[in-house]
């Protein structure tokens, strides 16, 4: 990393502290670049800008997310901040040249909110201890609820006269003890938020909750302290406690549901181990934080537990699930020299593991990137509801003042309780929730099935898509070709088919390219004994664009070995073949040997992908770089017309395909295995970036598929389907909850303890509707779509 990229936190200090928390020595360890890597990652080769993941702390509204992203963005160095309210994550952009994470993190602080970096250990304890405070909350707001109950229930039911004016005002009094803690304690959080708000000179929602609940109180020990005053003898301790019940009740049941669908994200966000046991000089084991693991270290991994880093098994035999990284739900064997990955699990056996990459270089720390991304993105749905959600907040106050000003003639106490129901049965939390739970909830669903999003904003445009254009190479066909022809020649008796496949497969192990790759599979298939025949090559030599040369020495050749070479056939002394047929010679020095021909493996799902959109109604094209031949052969096997497919196509050929399509006013769905697809996957209206190496190499795309199982795109546009379904519920349900219950409260009509419970089962229902999204897309459901 540049030096030149780093100031001295002390040099930092000074110019941040007028829009920052006081430097806080607690969180100086995060100033050192090991610790910030750890929750950062940088945005350019010059490492000066550096994008951070973060975790807020009392944050339980949209209008809160706009306080905390103020005062971030006052920070000196801070680029850009965004925050989910509904995730309780955000993502800040920041300089190292004018800042340090210790500064911006207390940035917050004054406002009574913490924000802290997104360290999986730090998590759980953190959630553990709000979960702790809420529910003492909520436990000493309902028993003294059913005190102050059991108090009021007299008055109810008692015949005028029947109770003396002491024993009353006994109650009374009694009712007024008990509920100070409700408002003391129990309320805290919402006269805190309240409070936060208020000192930024900013409406939150709950603003009127508080308000609400200080006028109850208020005329309510007016009433208590001197009944025949002009409040008359009406209190309504009974409604107060109740409210702040059901209002605990709803946001307890809410923050459990949201756990489950935003949670179905931190799932799988959280596999590594938070310590490992490592290998010491000495050949004993200590158990360290996994954080200080370091390239070449040497680990020991239980069954059960979670491999911390990508590597290589150096001892044992044991079976892992893969199913995140690569897709596929079946155990995998992996043994001595095998690679593992990272945030995989070890199933049957202790095995010893060298540690080769470790954080934001494994593939598990770049989905893990995607996933973190997709947590703080807002999707446009989202975006609108916060913006209305402010103005609507003054609509509130002005509704509440209206009620006073229209009953008070009649009914002092009546229009000043119309005017708390109003306050209180009017809070947009429902409003605000109804987008982002279900967005969430869909994310974590789909990531589970390997599909990961970048943006939520893809859910919403995909319901808009009318044309689906694929690549062909490495999307509708494996990267990975396959062995389907093998030739001998017949001038030559001494070579048959065990030994050329020996020799060739031996050949294709000093390669990367696909034709060797797949030239191994197959001699792997045959059951041939590779190690051995490895040993019998020597003086390997590849000639770029042609193929590979070596000495072979087997039982044939005797010591002195002859020279054979692999590859394209006037390097091996050939004529090419036909146009679009893939085929390579082996040859040694009389000549030719074999020839083996070779062709692309269709994806197992990519028919009945095709199948589908096509029945949906969709329009589907095959936009490929290869020859004629093969784009050819692929149409006829996905059961697609001559004019849906193209060959020759270059990535400027397709970007201008695309853009003809979107200037015609199509939306267009782009699947590419991005490699060479990144013009066109930025360009599309939504993206998919399918294939193994995408968390690495791809940027551009809105949804990534690491695993290749493009059926999975099937239960992508169902879920889709259901989210959008989902929030327009959710939305549908907010405003009719809205037009019902303010024109009864505004009457005078709704008590104040209803209204409490009205807003709060708006807000849980609206999230337990989400929460339908968490559970797995299954055959059936799609089929029924």
């Amino acid at each position: 990393m540049p030096a030149s990229g780093w100031a001295r936190p002390s040099t930092l200090a000074g110019a941040a502290t007028s829009a920052a928390a006081p430097y806080d020595d607690n969180r100086r360890v995060f100033d050192e670049p090991d610790e910030w890597l750890q929750f950062s990652q940088p945005l350019g080769p010059d490492q000066i800008l550096w994008e951070s993941q973060i975790r807020v702390e009392g944050m339980h509204c949209a209008a809160c997310a706009l306080t905390i992203e103020r005062a971030l963005n006052q920070c000196p160095g801070v680029q850009s901040v965004r925050l989910s309210s509904a995730s309780g994550r955000a993502s800040v952009v920041w300089s190292s040249q004018l800042t340090r994470p210790s500064l911006w993190l207390g940035a917050a602080d004054a406002l009574g909110y913490r924000l802290a970096p997104d360290l999986d250990h730090a998590q759980g304890q953190q959630a553990r201890e709000a979960a702790r405070w809420m529910l003492w909350r909520w436990l000493a707001a309902g028993f003294c609820m059913m005190q102050v109950m059991m108090y009021a229930y007299p008055a109810y039911i008692a015949e005028a006269g029947t109770i003396t004016p002491d024993i009353e005002q006994l109650l009374r009094w009694a009712s007024w003890v008990l509920s100070l803690p409700v408002l003391l304690f129990s309320a805290q959080p919402f006269f805190r938020s309240a409070w936060r708000h208020l000192r930024q000179r900013s409406m939150g929602m709950d603003l009127p909750v508080c308000l609400a609940l200080l006028i109850t109180f208020g005329i309510s020990s007016a009433a208590t302290f001197e009944p025949g005053g002009w409040w008359g003898q009406e209190v309504y301790f009974d409604s107060l406690t109740m409210f702040v019940f059901f209002l605990l009740t709803g946001r307890w049941l809410e923050l459990r549901l949201r756990e489950r669908t935003a949670g179905s994200l931190e799932a799988l966000m959280q596999r590594l181990p938070l310590s490992v046991e490592r290998r010491s000089p000495d050949g004993r084991f200590e158990r360290v934080t996994a954080r200080r693991l370091r390239a070449g270290d040497v680990v020991r991994v239980l069954p059960g537990q979670a491999f911390p880093a990508d590597g290589s098994l150096l001892e044992g035999r044991t079976h892992v699930d893969e199913s995140l990284m690569s897709g596929e739900s079946r155990p995998l064997a992996r043994g001595a020299g095998q690679s593992v990955c990272a945030g995989s699990y070890n199933l049957q056996a202790t095995v010893l593991m060298r540690v080769d990459r470790l954080g934001a270089q494994t593939r598990y720390g770049q989905i893990v990137a995607l996933m973190q991304q997709a947590a703080v993105d807002k999707p446009r749905l989202a975006v609108l509801a916060d913006r209305v959600a402010r103005p609507f907040l003054w609509g509130v106050l002005l509704l509440a003042l209206g009620a006073v000003v229209y009953a008070w003639p009649q009914d002092p106490a009546r229009a000043v309780m119309a005017a708390v129901a109003v306050l209180v049965v009017t809070c947009p939390c429902a409003l605000s929730l109804a987008t982002p739970s279900a967005m969430l909830a869909a994310a974590g669903s789909l990531a589970r099935q390997g599909l990961l999003l970048r943006r939520l904003q893809s859910l919403e445009t995909l319901q808009a898509i009318d044309t689906v254009i694929f690549d062909k190479t490495g999307t509708l066909t494996e990267a990975r070709m396959h062995l389907v022809r093998l030739v001998l020649a017949p001038q030559r008796p001494d070579w048959n088919a065990k030994r050329v496949m020996r020799a060739a497969a031996a050949l294709g192990r000093h390669s990367l390219h696909p034709v060797s790759q797949a030239l191994v599979h197959a001699a792997q298939e045959s059951l041939c004994d590779l190690e051995e025949a490895t040993g019998l090559i020597g003086q390997v030599e590849e000639v770029s664009g042609q193929g590979l040369r070596a000495r072979w020495t087997d039982a044939a050749t005797g010591p002195q070995g002859l020279q054979i070479r692999l590859g394209r056939a006037q390097f091996c002394g050939q004529w090419p073949g036909a146009e679009g047929q893939v085929q390579v010679f082996l040859a040694d020095e009389k000549g030719w040997v074999a020839r083996m021909q070779f062709q692309e493996t269709v994806r197992p799902g990519a028919k009945a992908l095709i199948a589908h959109l096509q029945r949906k109604g969709l329009r589907v094209q095959v936009l490929s770089g290869d020859h004629q031949g093969p784009v050819d052969r692929l149409a006829r096997e996905l059961g697609l017309r001559d004019d849906q497919v193209r060959s020759l196509c270059s990535p400027q050929d397709k970007l201008l395909h695309l853009r003809a399509l979107q200037s015609e006013g199509r939306k267009v769905l782009m699947l590419g295995d991005g490699l060479n697809d990144g013009p066109v996957l930025a360009q599309a209206d939504v993206s998919v970036a399918v294939g193994p190496s995408v968390p690495l190499t791809q940027a551009q795309a809105d949804i990534v598929l690491p695993s290749g199982r493009i059926e999975t795109v099937i239960g992508l546009l169902h879920q889709s389907d259901r989210a959008l379904s989902i929030v327009k519920q959710n939305l549908l349900w907010a405003a009719a909850y809205n037009a019902l219950c303010i024109p009864l409260a505004w009457m005078g009509w709704l008590p104040a303890w209803a209204a409490g419970l009205g807003m709060a089962l708006s807000s849980f229902l609206v999230v337990l509707n989400a929460a339908r999204l968490a559970r797995p897309v299954t055959a059936n459901s799609m089929a029924s779509t």
